[in-house]
Parts: structure tokens; sequence; C-alpha cells
């Protein structure tokens, strides 16, 4: 069998947590299986290098200028592209999808459009397709409400992963005995403390997020870098040992150090290994963050955190671990955040939400090892 793993990366901490998330799972129900994922160019979130070291097989498979060119790699003998360890499209049994969020009005019509193409083209192979617990909508553009529905219509098992995607993708398509809503997956995966994280020195981590600078209107954007330092600046002075910790990519690093400036010098990690970073989350005293998968790490560890985020899911996030009041907004008056943050390292009070958030995590895990059998259901009707 040649499960197809596609929309994670290894750039995106969040998207390699995913993909670490499938392949422990995918490799321990089903040794045997043959897992493959298209490279993308060097620079990009899927290189050759990372998925074969992965143990990944290379698919051919570029999209180019709206034209699909990894087709041509069938006309290279068979003999030659399984020397080379080569998978063609219409080998692949199932395709597991763990986008995070692609689908909806704010990533445009492309990827939309072609998931429906590719879709209708898997349906027609025989392939199984499954699209992991990840976000959806709105949908608002006529076009890509037409791409999601036909979308739909040609997948096994989609899994929106809170209620407001429920809602927005069923408002498109109707209930679906296939739409499946099931919480973020990663809350399953254990995260591991490195050697140089010390809690003497690092007590609540910030988790700054250039999204809410490149997709949020002017005033928000403007106001996003300001709140973080006011942020620090309050944890400081608290004595909570602030710290700053590098989600993803260079444009974090860049809000990272600017913070630590703003606030007067705050450690700065970087850490490319995603459980690591899981791991640093965990071993936090808090958090204040805008990346959903280090919100995720954190809150299903029982860190207490704070969250100001660009779209629905966090909102959504908080809700699912009964602490919707922990997002917060980069417009609030100084006093509300200080009163939030005081909330957040108090001894007390971090104990008892703590506590909270490990009861509601339980529940979340539960839900999380229901959907696999969900997915394994799926994957055992391949052929049928």
């Amino acid at each position: 069998m040649i499960i197809e793993i596609q929309k994670a990366g290894f750039v995106n901490k969040g998207a390699e947590l995913m993909l670490r998330a499938i392949l422990e799972r995918l490799r321990a129900t089903y040794p045997d299986a043959i897992l493959t994922m298209a490279p993308s160019h060097p620079g990009g979130s899927q290189p050759f290098r990372k998925l074969v070291d992965a143990g990944m097989y290379p698919k051919a498979w570029l999209y180019y200028k709206g034209v699909q060119w990894g087709h041509l790699a069938g006309l290279v003998p068979r003999k030659v592209r399984e020397m080379y360890g080569v998978i063609l499209d219409s080998d692949v049994d199932v395709v597991i999808d763990a986008a995070g969020f692609a689908y909806s009005d704010q990533w445009g019509e492309r990827n939309s459009r072609e998931l429906a193409q590719s879709a209708r083209r898997w349906r027609k192979q025989g392939t199984k397709v499954i699209l992991m617990p990840q976000a959806f909508g709105p949908y608002t553009s006529t076009r890509i409400r037409k791409s999601i529905r036909n979308a739909v219509d040609n997948i096994d098992l989609v899994m929106p992963r809170e209620r407001t995607s429920y809602e927005y993708l069923t408002d498109v398509t109707g209930e679906r005995a296939n739409i499946r809503q099931y919480p973020d997956f990663t809350n399953l995966v254990d995260g591991v403390v490195p050697e140089y994280f010390d809690r003497n020195q690092h007590g609540v981590c910030l988790v700054p997020n250039y999204r809410m600078v490149d997709k949020t209107d002017g005033s928000r954007s403007s106001a996003y870098l300001p709140f973080m330092v006011r942020c620090a600046q309050q944890l400081r002075e608290k004595g909570a040992k602030p710290f700053i910790l590098v989600h993803e990519g260079a444009n974090d690093r860049w809000l990272a150090d600017q913070i630590s400036e703003g606030a007067g010098g705050l450690p700065v990690l970087v850490e490319d290994d995603p459980l690591k970073i899981k791991g640093i989350l965990g071993a936090s005293f808090a958090t204040i963050g805008s990346r959903f998968h280090g919100l995720v790490s954190a809150l299903s560890q029982g860190v207490p955190s704070l969250a100001t985020g660009w779209s629905h899911k966090y909102q959504e996030l908080f809700r699912d671990y009964g602490f919707p009041e922990g997002v917060v907004s980069v417009d609030d008056p100084d006093d509300e955040l200080a009163d939030k943050i005081d909330r957040l390292v108090d001894e007390r009070a971090n104990r008892e939400l703590s506590e909270s958030l490990k009861n509601e995590s339980a529940r979340l895990k539960s839900c999380s090892e229901a959907m696999w059998g969900e997915v394994f259901s799926v994957i055992d009707r391949t052929g049928e």
C-alpha cells in the first residue's frame, strides 16, 4: 500500500508536528506501507532531502503556471522509476491531507480549486482521500464555494477541527456523513525538553507570529508588535522571567528580536526540532502567543496561556479547552491586559487553570484517538 501525505512540511513547525504525528501512527499501524510526499523546490516547505531523511519516497508532482507536470514522469519506464524510488500519482492508494488551514477565502482560490481537481481525479483512480482535522472557511467567494462542494463530493473523510469550521463547511456542502468534527491531533505527540532549557531563567514563553502582521488589517497589523512588547514588559515587571521562542522562520525571528529589544532585552530561543519546541512550551510556567500549534502544544500539556490570533481557529481552540477568555485583543487597554497577565502568573490561579486544562486535554486526546480509528477504517477499505 502506498500512502501520500500532502500539505504538511518542514518549515512551519506546526505542519512538521502534524507530519510527525501522522508518520508515527501510520508506521505503527501499517509497517509495510510505502509513504510518499511530493518534494518542493529547495527553499520550499518539503525539500527533497528532508522528506527522504524522514523515510518517505518522492512523488512526481509539480504544478507550474496552472498546469500539472508530474504526469510526464509516467513516460519514464517503471524499472527506472523504481530504481530511483519515484512514485506516480496513479500509484497512490491513500492521500492524507494535513493542510492545517488552506481552504478558505483567506488563502485565495488556488488551494480550493486544486483540491477539487485532485479529489475528482483520485475518485476515478479509486484512491481513498482523508482531510485530517483542520480549519475551514469562511467561504464568501462563489468560485471557492463551488470548489469546496466539488471536493467534498469526492473525498472519503473530511474533518473540521472545531464548530465554526464545521459550520462554514456544511453551509456550503450541507450535512454529510463524510464530514466529522475532531480536534487538532498533535495533542497526542509527546514533547522533548532540551537540555539547555533552564526553568530558573525561562518562565513565561512568548511565541510571536508574523501572520498577525501580514494576515490582519492595517490597525491590527500595526498594533501587534507594540502589543507583544507590552506583554513582555508587564511580565518582566512582575518577575515572571519572560523569554521568546521562535516557532517558525526568519519573519518570526525578526519579531522576536524586536520584542526582546522593546522590552529591554529578553532571551530568544531558536529551535528547529518541533518535538523540542513542544517540550519547551510544556516546561514553561505559562505562554502568550499567536502560533496556533504552539498554543495547542501548551494547552494540551496543561500550560496556562493567552492568545491573540488572526482567524476563528484561535477562539475555537480556547473554547475547546474551556478557557475562551484566554483569547485577547491587540487593542486591549493596559489595565485589562494586566489583569489577565496577573491571573496567568499568579501561583494559585495558574495551578487551578492548569488542572482545568489538563482535564479538558484528556477529553480531547480521547477524541483524537477516536479520530485515528476513523482514519484507519477508511484506509482499511482501500481497494473497495
